[in-house]
């Protein structure tokens, strides 16, 4: 009986690690953000975040590629410091908030590239249409726990994406055949999250 006990305690032992290798995060938004930037008539970037958004991320550091993000961001929460423009954003030209309120990205794969460095692939779905968007992923940190007790870690990710994939077609273009505002839209997202208490 005692050999059988030895035994259970052993595998128990060696399955404990493998058990608990993934552990859930939630994104903090006071401590992140949701940036963009277009070419404004091919001449400079306008910049704007999303003020608004949550997500959750499984990480395995046993494996990385068993991790998963879900992100959802609240449309118009868009804020590029000017508010006729972000009116005219939340309209049905650009985002149609009022029939689309919602974007989200999923995660598909994540997919080790060196050292601190992931590519993730996933699904962002944004005015109805998803399409297969990667995220240049740099981290995650090693956890630390802050001044209250919680335990954190951040991650930097970029992206590009063609905002006439997604249905972002309004367009209007110079005499000189310059488009008003440029279809390539470069994201940055700063994450830092918050480890779920079991």
């Amino acid at each position: 009986m005692q050999t059988i006990f030895a035994i259970i305690l052993g595998i128990a032992f060696f399955l404990a690690p493998t058990l608990s290798a993934a552990t859930t995060w939630q994104i903090d938004p006071d401590h992140s953000s949701i940036q963009f930037k277009i070419k404004h008539l091919g001449l400079a970037y306008v910049r704007g975040i999303f003020e608004k958004f949550q997500g959750s991320i499984q990480l395995d550091d046993q494996d990385i590629s068993k991790s998963t993000v879900q992100i959802s961001i609240d449309v118009g929460s868009i804020n590029t410091a000017v508010p006729k423009r972000d009116e005219h954003l939340r309209s049905p030209d650009f985002f149609d908030v009022a029939a689309y309120p919602t974007m989200t990205f999923v995660a598909k794969k994540v997919t080790p590239r060196g050292k601190d460095n992931l590519q993730v692939f996933g699904e962002l779905t944004l005015r109805g249409i998803t399409k297969e968007v990667v995220l240049n992923v740099s981290g995650p940190t090693p956890a630390v726990q802050d001044p209250w007790g919680h335990i954190r870690r951040g991650a930097s990710a970029t992206a590009t994406i063609d905002r006439r994939d997604f249905g972002l077609t309004w367009h209007k273009t110079l005499d000189t055949g310059v488009p008003l505002v440029g279809h390539e839209v470069l994201i940055q997202l700063e994450i830092e999250m918050i480890q779920a208490k079991e």
